[in-house]
């Protein structure tokens, strides 16, 4: 084998030894960013079920608060009875 030969070997060995590194970073990048985007969609499902279980919440919370109107009026109109009588 001539040094030519020889160098352009190694330089061939060289590059593949690159290739194989770079394929392996790339790799580890997109296994990171698939388990950042599998990580946010899970945030923002546990957020919506929040934001569901709030918007529920309120909902209920003015149905009490007519209901507690509605007495009050109730009572108000029974108050204004008695001092018109």
């Amino acid at each position: 084998m001539s040094v030519a030969e020889a160098d352009s070997l190694a330089h061939l060995e060289d590059r593949i030894h690159r290739a194989v590194e770079l394929v392996a970073q790339l790799r580890a990048e997109r296994d990171a960013a698939i388990a950042e985007r599998d990580a946010a969609r899970n945030g923002a499902g546990a957020a919506l079920s929040e934001m569901q279980k709030l918007r529920d919440e309120v909902e209920e919370m003015r149905g009490e608060r007519k209901q507690v109107r509605t007495r009050i009026e109730k009572l108000l109109g029974q108050m204004d009875q008695l001092s018109a009588s």
